[in-house]
This record gives structure tokens, sequence and C-alpha cells, in this order.
């Protein structure tokens, strides 16, 4: 019976920035241009002191189309476990037309991490900054916040979920919500 609660975290534009180009992000493809937002190590201590699973699932289809080195991509990951308990890492390497069953918006990584680390989705949380990661979410039948970073998405206005600036004050939405279903 799970009995685990996460926070799944998408990687670039809540976690690191992303190189925006034309109002659209895209993720870093070198470690050299791998750099975090500066409320994060507050917002993951936070979330981890509230027992929380940490789980970064991200989408890279740099890798399958041949843009960014799975070594570069360890670097990055190496780097963010070294600074953070982040208790999974899960990846998309996909292209985005391969039609596979991991990619966001398709709960794949949600449910795979949640058979892993025994998560009751019930009692989680996503946090994105993407539509896809949003529907993710709500596909995995997690509750969901959209780090608004005010990207062109045409889709924007039809997610259902909490919006915050960052990933601080996403904290402070679920450490809130986690605090009142307590009582």
């Amino acid at each position: 019976m799970p009995l685990n609660s996460a926070i799944f975290l998408d990687r670039d534009g809540v976690i690191n920035k992303p190189i925006i180009l034309n109002g659209k992000p895209y993720a870093p493809h070198t470690y050299s241009e791998f750099h975090l937002y500066d409320d994060v190590p507050k917002a993951l201590k936070a979330l981890v002191k509230a027992g929380h699973k940490i789980v970064l699932i991200t989408n890279q289809p740099d890798i399958g189309n041949g843009l960014t080195e799975i070594s570069e991509l360890k670097k990055m990951h190496d780097y963010l476990q070294a600074l953070f308990r982040i208790d999974l890492i899960q990846v998309c390497p996909h292209r985005q037309n391969e039609g596979c069953l991991c990619r966001k918006p398709l709960p794949g990584m949600i449910l795979e991490a949640a058979r892993s680390l025994e998560i009751d989705l019930s009692r989680s949380w996503l946090v994105g900054d993407r539509v896809s990661d949003i529907k993710a979410g709500t596909n995995a039948g997690v509750r969901s916040i959209f780090i608004d970073r005010g990207y062109f998405e045409s889709e924007n206005n039809i997610i259902e979920a909490q919006v915050a600036k960052n990933l601080e004050e996403a904290t402070t939405l679920i450490l809130n919500a986690s605090y009142k279903s307590v009582k």
C-alpha cells in the first residue's frame, strides 16, 4: 500500500533556467548552460523537511534529436543530486514524434515513479511550467501547480492548476495545503 507523498518537478523552467528563443523555452544542451533559479535550494529543502519524496520528471527530446549528449545530461543530473536530496530522476529521451508512453503530457514517468517509490498519487503534487507538465499531472491524478514564466503557449489559458511565480511560491502553496489537510 503506497504511503509516500511526492512532489513531481519538471526540470527546465522549474529547477533551472531554460534558454528562451522567440518566447519559447528550451533545455540547455550543455552543463555550462545549466543554471539553477535562486529560490530552488530553499524550496527543495522545505519540501524534503515536510516529508515529501522529490521526483524530477523531464522531457529531454534533444537527446533523441542528437542536440544534447547523454554525458552532458548526466553532468546536470549529477550536479542536482550532489546538491539536493532527489529520490528519483525520470527522463524521457525520445523525440517529440516517437509516440512513447513516457513523454509528458502522458503520465508514464509519474506512474513509474509511483510504483517504484510506493507513492500515493492522491497525496502528491506536480509542479511544471508548461501545459504538457500540467496535463501529465492531471492524467496521473495528482494536484498541479503551474509556474507561469510568461512563455508563448496558446494553451496556457486552458489548464486546471493553481498558479505560482516560482518554485518557492509553489512550495508555500503545497505546504499550506498539506497543513490544512492534516487538521
